[in-house]
């Protein structure tokens, strides 16, 4: 999801997640100012806010997100008497202008607490609907320049793998992205939403090309708490001549008017992509390109005077 922002964003309004903070900020110094010596000055304001710059490599111990403005307003402390640059300006510098994904995923620095970010989006780990038995996909490689008279394979292993109807799960609280990104916050949720569906995992792309996207797809709008319809799977969907698709999406619907008439209530708005939910009154059905639509005209309504 946070590789595909960089296909929907500028780089301006995002972060690097890189033990390489140095390197971010010297950059920014020497577009300002050319001939500044330029690292000296990065190291001594990042250390001046409190992280520890190991001296060999000139990197942090752990991966720190830092956006690209947050790198900016370093560089400009940092062209400034370095010895006049308070910790509270440089501490300042590293909370401001956090970048969408920032604000999104959140940040934690075991070095300075004061510079965490709590995460506006939670992400649940995908679950099979049904049970599932891993495969094992065994595999060979053939030395192309081997002898003629080598039979033997260059390389044996074996690949686990397993092929699934998943639920899938995440929430954001869109008053607290709201405090971060103030009039680009419906954007922002909605951009998420898309590379939520979209989005695939990188890993083994060539080795399965799993291109796959969802059957069916639920978002809804609350004023109260969110609500993972998990309970759905407590037990696992049977095998059928139908798949697994249309069943779990009937007892995804079913968990879901139970939790809302004895619980939570019902969602202030909810819309669905997919023919598996078009018959269970989950909301109204619509294409992607619609949901994206009216889901943030939506938020930039209630974002000018109520909070969601």
């Amino acid at each position: 999801m946070r590789l595909m922002f960089k296909e929907l964003y500028p780089q301006e309004q995002l972060a690097c997640r890189t033990k390489r903070i140095v390197d971010m900020v010297a950059d920014e110094i020497r577009r300002f100012r050319p001939d500044a010596d330029a690292e000296k000055r990065a190291i001594k304001v990042l250390t001046t806010a409190g992280l520890k710059i190991k001296e060999k490599g000139k990197k942090t111990d752990a991966l720190f997100f830092m956006s690209v403005a947050q790198a900016k307003a370093l560089a400009r402390l940092a062209l400034e008497e370095p010895d006049t640059v308070t910790k509270q300006a440089a501490l300042q510098a590293l909370n401001e202008y956090p970048g969408v994904d920032i604000a999104l995923f959140g940040r934690m620095v075991a070095d300075e607490h004061s510079l965490n970010t709590d995460a506006c989006a939670q992400v649940a780990h995908s679950i099979s609907t049904h049970r599932v038995s891993n495969e094992y996909d065994y595999f060979t490689a053939v030395d192309d320049l081997s002898p003629e008279d080598n039979t033997g394979a260059g390389h044996i292993g074996t690949v686990e793998y397993n092929s699934s109807t998943l639920y899938r799960y995440a929430t954001i609280a869109v008053h607290a992205l709201n405090e971060h990104l103030e009039n680009d916050t419906a954007k922002a949720v909605k951009n998420f939403v898309y590379a939520f569906v979209c989005s695939m995992p990188s890993g083994k792309q060539n080795t399965f090309a799993n291109r796959t996207l969802p059957d069916a797809v639920m978002v809804t709008l609350r004023s109260n708490q969110p609500v993972n319809l998990v309970g759905a799977f407590e037990q696992a969907v049977p095998p059928s001549e139908r798949g697994y698709v249309m069943e779990s999406a009937r007892r995804l619907a079913a968990h879901a008017k139970s939790v809302y008439e004895n619980f939570a209530g019902y969602p202030s708005l909810s819309l669905t992509v997919g023919r598996p939910f078009s018959d269970t009154g989950m909301g109204e059905a619509v294409s992607l390109d619609k949901l994206l639509q009216v889901l943030e005209e939506k938020l930039e309504s209630e974002l000018k005077g109520v909070s969601i």
